[in-house]
């Protein structure tokens, strides 16, 4: 009887796992095909813009939508503590003027949780009501999941930068794109996680 019982146990356990294991194969897929795998045009402007370092093309693709008035102020956070805004200012030497002006630096996020709860400090000081988000395409979801959590009455509106290599060929043919979509998944799954449990984070 108890071997039966054992068998039974085994067997729950093992449909279990499959399911989810499917089920995370399948959420991975919904998660890679929700992607932008082209950049957008931006028909919407904002109250200010923000932008989260990590990414080439993230903070010159900001700066131009600063420029061209899509937003108020720009905020860059996710700053290294020992760079200095003329060193950033050469990555677009045509807008350099923007920066005593209307870009702020944040030094103190060090993840995406970090980005989120400066973001939302700054668009407080600011009364800023809406934001555009701009990070890389792989990185939008989490992104965008965790300003909504800090922000929940805010209007984000996403602005992906996609890489040179991700718009000539797909995620699926090369290996090092699957494996920064499947380590991206999965931290996008925990910070869902911890975003449920974090009842007062909002």
């Amino acid at each position: 009887m108890f071997a039966g019982f054992a068998r039974w146990i085994g067997f729950i356990t093992m449909t279990a796992g499959l399911v989810a294991l499917v089920l995370l194969a399948a959420g991975f897929f919904w998660f890679a095909s929700d992607i932008d795998p082209q950049e957008v045009a931006l028909e919407r402007n904002a109250d200010g813009i923000v932008v989260l370092t990590g990414g080439a093309g993230r903070i010159p693709d900001a700066i131009e939508l600063l420029a061209a008035q899509h937003g108020k102020r720009l905020l860059i956070t996710g700053v290294h503590r020992d760079t200095r805004a003329k060193e950033i200012a050469r990555l677009t030497p045509l807008y350099s003027k923007y920066f005593t002006c209307c870009i702020d630096l944040d030094r103190s996020a060090l993840n995406t949780f970090g980005n989120a709860l400066e973001t939302k400090r700054w668009a407080i000081d600011h009364n800023f009501n809406s934001l555009i988000v701009v990070t890389s395409n792989w990185h939008m979801p989490r992104a965008m999941a965790e300003m909504q959590h800090q922000l929940p009455l805010a209007s984000l509106i996403a602005y992906p930068v996609v890489s040179e290599r991700a718009k000539a060929e797909p995620w699926w043919s090369n290996g090092e794109s699957i494996k920064l979509l499947v380590s991206e998944y999965f931290k996008y799954l925990f910070a869902l996680a911890r975003m449920h449990l974090d009842t007062d984070g909002a």
